[in-house]
């Protein structure tokens, strides 16, 4: 996430009391986390800045903090502090910690052998579950979205005879370098450095809910694939216009091009995601995070006639090229083992309803605490999603979103509720209510909000 992002124009905490609060939340923070500090000495011997991911220590500006362990919606640091985690891992945690289900069809496939690279049962039953769910009738498993983002250009690229890409301002589809770029006002360039700076030209980037710059895109028939998700989840949180969705579909049809929704995160929204509760069509759908609840395994749907070109297509199948799909890993027997167990036992309607009302009061809570304080803000809100918007209108793409991502108050705001036994969410997505929520964890942390911008106004 850049450091460049500004306090937001409409709503400006006072900076002073803003940095007071942090430094001393700071002071507290590092009291509390001693065995933390320790380990970090030790940590950075052995891996850059002490964590075994870079985002582990990136998306902080408080001490590091090392975890022992967790059960539902908490875990425990090494020290003994208990946190309720409204970041539920960057919503790779939605279903909670140490679920039964999944622990129980862990340990069972694993005794048994956790890869064979040979298809077992679980995986016909998950992929038949997943096309009931989701409407999508054939599936393919990787470890990651990022790596079923990647096989899903392969092979509309392979379809279409077309090279380029269509994402939106706003995105995150995984660490891809067609992806991994960003308009400077000029031209399409690198995100980040380390990229070889060879995909940009490949890549179109365009505002969220303008379906005209999608059309005008879409007129020379050089664009395989539009990958968007349903709602932009990675820059707070951006709901596209009524219609919007439908017309995307309407257009990528006319000319050819594949859509792909992209419901790493939304999934967790609402029971079969956002396709389903809104009746989306698409060509694919990507599924991630939350899906396997932190472990390691992702999926993507496709229709009747791309799973037929697929499986004809094939790469050392028939000893002939075919597309460049599959990893050593991919739909293994664990992996396997635990997409049915999530499928089947964890993520019923019922659950789903569950979260979006737990959701909803988290919202309600928030946008009580803008009356009450008089704060020209309001609450983001869909499904178990919520979040402060920095305005008093909800943002229709990224420029608009951006104001209401001010790093400064996620910062201090963090290490507030950490000191308070609360976990809460990065800069750019959540807060969110995972299944293993309640009411008292909901209400705990809109007090604990309305505590800290009371202290900041």
């Amino acid at each position: 996430m850049s450091t460049a992002l500004a306090p937001s124009p409409v709503y400006r905490a006072n900076r002073t009391r803003l940095t007071e609060l942090n430094q001393r939340e700071l002071e507290r923070f590092a009291a509390r986390t001693g065995k933390s500090k320790a380990l970090l000495d030790r940590a950075r011997k052995v891996m850059p800045a002490g964590t075994p991911m870079s985002w582990m220590a990136g998306y902080y500006m408080h001490p590091q903090l090392y975890v022992a362990g967790g059960e539902g919606a908490r875990f425990f640091d090494v020290d003994g502090n208990a946190y309720v985690d409204m970041n539920v891992a960057d919503l790779s945690a939605t279903l909670g910690y140490g679920i039964p289900a999944v622990e129980e069809a862990m340990v069972r496939q694993f005794r048994n052998g956790a890869h064979y690279l040979l298809p077992t049962e679980d995986a016909v039953e998950a992929a038949d579950s997943l096309g009931r769910l989701m409407g999508l009738p054939f599936w393919q498993f990787t470890l990651a979205a990022s790596g079923a983002n990647t096989e899903i250009m392969r092979i509309a690229r392979h379809i279409t005879g077309r090279r380029k890409l269509i994402v939106f301002e706003g995105k995150y589809h995984g660490h891809i370098e067609e992806t991994l770029v960003k308009f400077d006002g000029e031209r399409v360039v690198p995100e980040y450095q380390g990229l070889s700076g060879r995909r940009p030209e490949d890549t179109i980037i365009l505002p969220f809910n303008d379906l005209d710059a999608v059309a005008a895109a879409l007129e020379s028939r050089e664009v395989a694939l539009v990958l968007t998700e349903p709602a932009l989840t990675n820059c707070s949180l951006v709901l596209p216009d009524p219609g919007y969705l439908g017309g995307l579909r309407r257009i990528t049809a006319e000319t050819g091009t594949m859509l792909c929704i992209d419901e790493s995160h939304t999934f967790s929204f609402a029971y079969g995601g956002l396709t389903r509760l809104w009746k989306l069509e698409s060509d694919f759908i990507t599924l991630g995070k939350g899906f396997g609840s932190g472990l390691a395994f992702a999926a993507y749907g496709m229709t009747d006639a791309i799973g037929d070109h697929v499986e004809k297509h094939l790469d050392i199948l028939h000893r002939r090229p075919g597309i460049g799909l599959g990893g050593t890993l991919y739909g293994n027997a664990l992996s396997m083992a635990c997409a049915r167990a999530v499928l089947e036992d964890v993520l019923t309607e019922d659950a789903f309803n569950r979260t979006s009302a737990l959701g909803s009061r988290m919202a309600d809570g928030i946008d009580a605490i803008c009356r009450d304080l008089d704060l020209p803000c309001r609450a983001f809100r869909i499904g178990p999603r919520s979040g402060l918007c920095l305005a008093p209108e909800l943002p229709r793409n990224y420029a608009e979103a951006r104001l209401s991502m001010d790093l400064d108050m996620l910062d201090a705001r963090r290490v507030f509720m950490a000191n308070r036994g609360y976990w809460d969410c990065i800069v750019s997505a959540g807060p969110q209510a995972s299944f293993a929520h309640g009411k008292e964890d909901i209400d705990g942390y809109v007090d604990l909000m309305h505590e800290f911008m009371n202290n900041i106004r």
